[in-house]
């Protein structure tokens, strides 16, 4: 008797084909559209796998929320345009001169307004690195603990909001991107602050890790060093604060506020004199080739994941899930776990656009709160950008100091990612980390 393949079986299949394909290398948006269309026509035929390419795409640039991507996107490289964190770095870490550790301070606190805003981890961590890898080896500091500060600070980009993951995560889970701006808020901040205590505590513990800073690199000027704190942390803390407020408080849609911050970062560039078509001109094409790549991606997954749910096996899966008997807390730290570990070789595209919409019906089935789970993928993304054996971050740090092994960039980071575990684990074992903010601001 021969095995009669039913559409949930093709499903599974499809899935696994898709999987494989990725790892190999094979492009992933023309993948996800290559196998929608032959493993839709195999279960369903040619007519409808067409009509669902067309309706989803379509929906998919009909998407109100997804404009916010690029306007992100230009606002972030404009900053880096200004100079704004390199000015900010220098003035911290010259204020901070005397103390242990200063430079890990320095290198935190400017991460936490970068990454406010870019939001792209790769862009975050280089600049970091540029900023404070010869200063840090000048002063003698651990290059170990200096890795592991940099490439965890980088990462914050991809919690900190306005995020492009949450901006994104937004319509793939039905979850308002307000409320996830919102929630991401307290847990980007609590992984920030375990980064400090750790790095600071370790200095004061050994000094020999984070010495001070010698007396050559020390400021003179206590006025000079006050006035680049200034100008460095006010004008884009304020550009932030305005489009991310208007965002929170509902006065504007993250698309508006996103062309608020978008329009903001060209004037900064401009008062701070570092504003050039040529300069506007990288930073547009730069924003093309992420948004390309970002929004083509969301449109071939939405693709691949109307055939998948059209043949039944979220469905399929759902059932055996649920018949396995297992409790809700349960299946979020499966789910979870598969995250972590598709987040070694995978981008964080990839996993929101295709592995949350799967494993969504569970957890609506289990009554999970979405906007609690979805913190916590965005937390666990977070550890998987410092998880070996890929671990993209220690790459885009060894490109801009090749003088640091790369194994010691590895240990730094593998530090850090304990940290992660432990802010992970506060989330997961305290919802309202994630849950408290947006009910308070909503009423919710």
């Amino acid at each position: 008797m021969m095995f009669e393949f039913t559409n949930e079986i093709i499903g599974l299949i499809m899935i696994g084909v898709m999987l494989f394909a990725i790892f190999v290398g094979f492009p992933i948006s023309f993948t996800l559209i290559f196998l929608g269309i032959i493993f839709g026509a195999w279960g369903f035929g040619i007519k409808l796998t067409v009509f669902l390419m067309t309706l989803q795409f379509y929906g998919s640039m009909m998407e109100q929320t997804l404009v916010a991507v690029p306007l992100f996107v230009f606002m972030g490289f404009m900053m880096e345009q200004a100079g704004l964190m390199e000015r900010l770095f220098a003035a911290v870490q010259l204020m901070l001169a005397r103390m242990k550790g200063s430079l890990f301070v320095a290198v935190l606190f400017v991460s936490v307004i970068f990454g406010a805003a870019t939001g792209i981890v790769g862009a975050s961590v280089t600049i970091l690195g540029i900023m404070a890898a010869s200063t840090m080896n000048r002063s003698g500091y651990d290059v170990r603990l200096a890795a592991g500060t940099i490439t965890a600070g980088g990462t914050l980009g991809i919690l900190i909001p306005p995020s492009i993951m949450l901006v994104v995560m937004g319509p793939v889970l039905d979850i308002p991107v307000t409320d996830l701006f919102a929630a991401a808020i307290i847990p980007g901040i609590l992984m920030a602050v375990l980064y400090l205590i750790y790095s600071v505590g370790r200095c004061w513990l050994d000094p020999s890790l984070g010495p001070p800073l010698p007396e050559e690199l020390r400021p003179s000027d206590r006025a000079h060093v006050l006035r680049e704190f200034f100008l460095g942390l006010v004008p884009p803390s304020i550009l932030i604060s305005f489009a991310l407020g208007s965002i929170l408080f509902g006065w504007a849609t993250p698309t508006e506020g996103a062309g608020m911050g978008a329009f903001g970062s060209v004037v900064l560039t401009m008062l701070y004199r570092r504003f050039s078509v040529r300069r506007t001109y990288d930073a547009l094409i730069k924003t093309l080739e992420i948004s390309v790549l970002i929004l083509f991606l969301v449109a071939a997954s939405n693709f691949f994941g109307a055939v998948f749910s059209r043949l039944g096996t979220p469905a399929m899966i759902t059932e055996l899930l649920l018949g396995l008997d297992l409790s809700a807390n349960m299946v979020v730290i499966l789910i979870l776990a598969l995250i972590f570990v598709l987040g070694w070789p995978l981008e964080w595209v990839p996993i929101v656009l295709i592995i949350l919409p799967i494993m969504a019906p569970v957890l609506h089935k289990l009554e999970v709160d979405m906007l609690w789970f979805a913190i916590l993928v965005a937390v666990c993304l977070q550890t998987a950008w410092l998880s070996p054996p890929v671990a993209l971050s220690a790459y885009f740090l060894k490109g801009v100091v090749p003088s640091w092994d790369l194994k010691d960039i590895y240990i730094g980071m593998m530090q850090f990612m304990v940290l992660q575990l432990l802010g992970l684990a506060l989330v997961f074992l305290i919802p309202p980390l994630a849950t408290w903010l947006p009910s308070y601001i909503y009423g919710q």
